[in-house]
């Protein structure tokens, strides 16, 4: 389990708020979002589809789409050890060759759906070598070379003929070891996967998770894991955090959040998993309502329109504070009495109009 100290931090997201202007409505896809990345472990973010996760991610990389962007925050991506102050890659214009010397080379990401991010028309060893030529200054035969022993590292059979195919000649879990490959090309510090196991039968979740959990020992690279199987996190998680619309509603280490959750919505996602053992005629608890639509927040706590334990005069016209019921723990419920944690960045619940980007470069 991770210890509960700075030092060890190699991405500090503090306060990051990403919203998605509109010609009728500000959409607050990341409303103020604290997580922080320790080197060697693995942080997992759960919550429903739509909760603001992949948005987060994107966020790190500045890879947000238009018409959203980073309005708010910092995400700061500390140096290797001996040295430097960290930087802050929310500052950094998203097309400057600062963030573009980051993506890839210091931070790597694993998109949701490999089919739709690797390109058909090009080998698996040009796409993976590319990071390498441009990162690594290698040769074509040695970013070749270099591939081969990538796929191999992430356990693809015959990797000196995959090298030559086209990801439309793959399966979907072989176009999955692809992708971590192409992550993992230039030894990335930071490792971001976005849902990496949504689309794949259970069998080969199974490997990839493996492979996962090897490379971070192996590397020592800290992990952003987004998921929203709450099975997938119970394996693989050191810390969980629970989004919920935008806000992180809940996180900690990863054994207390699973036995002792304190928000109302953690605990209706962990009653909602089925359990090996009950009878069949047993339904299984589901969570009522949907997520609001995010242009129209509601007043207050943003789950009240869904929460069993709502109080009426309370949780409709106050935003909850962050709590610390334990160490490592913060909590974002007005039903839970908990001490505010002294030293939470981004603190505030103000909305910002803007932010300026800078580039070194």
């Amino acid at each position: 389990m991770t210890t509960d100290t700075r030092d060890d931090v190699v991405l500090d997201i503090q306060g990051l708020r990403t919203y998605f202007t509109t010609d009728d409505t500000v959409v607050r896809a990341v409303d103020g979002v604290d997580l922080s990345v320790r080197r060697g472990s693995t942080l997992c973010v759960v919550g429903e589809s739509g909760c603001g996760k992949s948005a987060m991610a994107r966020s790190v990389l500045q890879l947000v789409e238009r018409p959203g962007r980073v309005v708010d925050g910092r995400v700061l991506l500390h140096p290797a050890e001996g040295g430097g102050e960290p930087v802050d890659l929310a500052a950094l214009r998203p097309t400057g060759r600062r963030i573009r010397s980051v993506r890839g080379r210091e931070v790597g990401m694993v998109f949701q759906e490999p089919m739709a991010s690797l390109s058909l028309v090009h080998t698996v060893g040009n796409q993976i070598g590319e990071s390498l030529r441009l990162h690594r200054d290698l040769s074509r035969g040695e970013a070749r070379a270099r591939s081969v022993d990538l796929l191999e590292r992430v356990r693809v059979p015959g990797a000196e003929r995959v090298v030559d195919s086209y990801p439309f000649q793959l399966s979907g879990g072989m176009c999955q070891r692809v992708m971590i490959a192409m992550a993992l090309a230039c030894g990335p510090r930071v490792l971001i996967a976005d849902e990496p196991t949504t689309a794949l039968d259970v069998t080969t979740q199974a490997q990839i998770l493996d492979l996962f959990a090897d490379l971070r020992r192996d590397t020592g690279m800290g992990l952003l894991f987004i998921t929203h199987d709450m099975g997938v996190v119970a394996e693989i998680a050191d810390e969980v955090a629970v989004m919920y619309l935008g806000t992180v509603v809940e996180q900690g280490p990863v054994d207390e959040v699973f036995h002792d959750p304190r928000h109302p919505y953690t605990r209706a996602l962990l009653e909602a998993v089925p359990r090996i053992g009950a009878a069949r005629s047993r339904r299984l608890p589901t969570i009522r309502g949907t997520i609001p639509d995010p242009g129209r927040q509601p007043t207050g706590c943003v789950f009240r329109t869904r929460c069993p334990e709502a109080v009426e005069g309370l949780c409709d016209t106050t935003v909850p504070p962050v709590t610390s019921p334990g160490p490592g723990r913060r909590v974002r419920c007005l039903l839970d009495e908990g001490p505010a944690p002294e030293d939470a960045p981004g603190g505030g619940d103000a909305v910002p109009t803007g932010k300026e980007t800078t580039d070194a470069d």
